[in-house]
């Protein structure tokens, strides 16, 4: 027999607006890709356009100025912008912002293009530039240089010319590639930095002036040389230059001149007078308005006796406009939501930004920063996906930072990043005739008071990509 009652059942469902599901797709976008994105938006919609310039605060060009909302005269106010949880099942893995195969040297010479150098110093440029190591430095000295170049190219030069030639390298990205020692490194990084607080003057006066007592650690020569007798005044100075990079060449292809893919950073972090200065990777992307022309070009429209042709014109032009506001809306959005994440961030991790030091990492999950910000997690989780963090210590994948708590003997909570750095401890330090197996690892670890079970070790040493004991064994 067959039953035919009916059910009636209350099922609660969120849905997406088209805008909202916008919003989220540029969330997700790192640096390059949002670029391209932005650049695609311009050319599909005539009424888009790109941002000059501001010539003056009272200039005509500031986006204030064409104020949508002052001919459309509608309440239209995206719904998502009140909203938090923005979530999308469209949720994916993105491919990291890195632009493959090409080495720190090809990097240098696309830079090189924008200087607008005539043929005579663009072949010099190149030169030097391929003269310069994995680690970012010019390491031999001009005269010789210059006797290669007429040698091996039929062009005569002479130290000065070079150094002038070298001057311009010194300028390009990142700070201190070319230096020709350790000390014009990190005066050139120095350099670089914006802001002359008084650590940042001391340091620059450490580098220049007292560096052979700084590389030999004669810390109390120094602050008697500087006239500083307050020790965390010293500290703070030494900090400036301990978060420079002896080898800038690292920051970029991490160590090599073959073609490595390096990374575009979405954020910019640097440390003035002790405190975190954030701001958004944003030098190469466009800022986009409303062009002026079409919205005059409706209000003159607008309110007439307008033949049906010219109805449809205006609709055509309102829709644009209309999806233009949405894009520059939720361009603004990515923008508050992505500082606001990592501010977060910032103050929940300020220790590990200070020093760098991974051992000093807390546990932290994308629940942490969502309670923060108040903010769905898998918003956060947006976010975080191959974004990148251009830091004092080098470029940081976001997603890097989170790890999950270990309780420690005494109750205490530790990152697993710590557990982490133990492990790799142990092993570089083992006998490799007698690797240490993951039973005397765990039993390490539960020693110093890490309750850790043995699969758990294993799945950490294959995190961090070490074999397994009998394949780490060495005659």
């Amino acid at each position: 027999m067959i039953d035919l009652s009916q059910k009636q059942t209350l099922k609660q469902q969120q849905t997406l607006s088209p805008q909202q599901i916008q919003m989220i797709k540029l969330l997700e976008l790192p640096t390059l890709q949002l670029e391209q994105r932005i650049k695609q938006e311009i050319e599909e919609n005539p009424v888009l356009e790109e941002e000059e310039p501001r010539e003056n605060e009272d200039g005509d060009d500031t986006p204030k100025e064409i104020s949508v909302e002052e001919y459309m005269r509608e309440d239209d106010t995206p719904s998502y912008k009140t909203k938090a949880n923005n979530y999308s099942k469209d949720d994916k893995q993105l491919t990291p912002t890195i632009s493959g195969g090409r080495s720190l040297h090809e990097y240098l010479i696309e830079q090189l293009g924008y200087r607008h150098l005539d043929e005579r110093e663009t072949t010099l440029a190149h030169f030097l530039v391929g003269s310069i190591d994995e680690d970012g430095y010019l390491r031999r000295d001009l005269d010789s240089v210059a006797d290669d170049i007429s040698f091996m190219l039929g062009v005569e030069t002479d130290r000065d010319e070079l150094e002038q030639i070298l001057y311009m390298i010194h300028e390009l990205e990142p700070a201190g590639i070319g230096a020709r020692d350790l000390q014009e490194c990190l005066v050139l990084q120095l350099e670089s930095l914006s802001g002359h607080s008084r650590e940042r003057q001391l340091a620059m006066k450490i580098l220049t002036h007292y560096f052979d007592e700084f590389t030999k650690k004669h810390f109390n020569k120094l602050m008697t040389r500087l006239g500083i007798e307050d020790e965390d005044e010293f500290r703070a100075v030494m900090d400036e230059i301990m978060h420079l990079s002896p080898r800038p060449g690292n920051l970029y292809n991490e160590g090599g001149t073959e073609a490595v893919p390096y990374v575009t950073p979405d954020f910019l972090l640097d440390i003035q007078n002790g405190e975190f200065v954030l701001k958004l990777n944003s030098w190469n992307v466009p800022e986009v308005k409303v062009s002026k022309r079409y919205v005059e070009m409706l209000r003159s429209m607008s309110g007439k006796n307008v033949s049906q042709g010219d109805k449809e014109t205006v609709q055509f032009i309102k829709g644009k406009i209309e999806s233009a506001k949405w894009f520059i809306s939720a361009i603004q959005q990515r923008h508050d939501t992505l500082m606001r994440t990592m501010t977060e961030i910032l103050d929940l991790q300020r220790k590990y930004f200070e020093t760098g030091d991974k051992s000093d990492l807390r546990p932290m999950i994308l629940k942490d920063i969502a309670e923060r910000t108040m903010l769905d997690v898998s918003t956060i989780s947006r976010v975080v996906n191959s974004k990148y963090v251009q830091t004092p210590f080098g470029i940081i994948l976001l997603k890097e930072l989170f790890s999950e708590a270990m309780t420690t003997d005494d109750g205490g909570e530790v990152s697993s990043h710590e557990i982490k750095q133990i492990l790799r401890e142990c092993i570089d330090g083992e006998d490799k005739r007698h690797p240490i197996k993951d039973e005397t690892l765990m039993e390490i670890l539960n020693t110093k008071g890490y309750r850790i079970a043995r699969r758990t070790v294993a799945k950490y040493r294959e995190m961090l990509g070490i074999p397994v004991a009998r394949l780490r064994k060495e005659l």
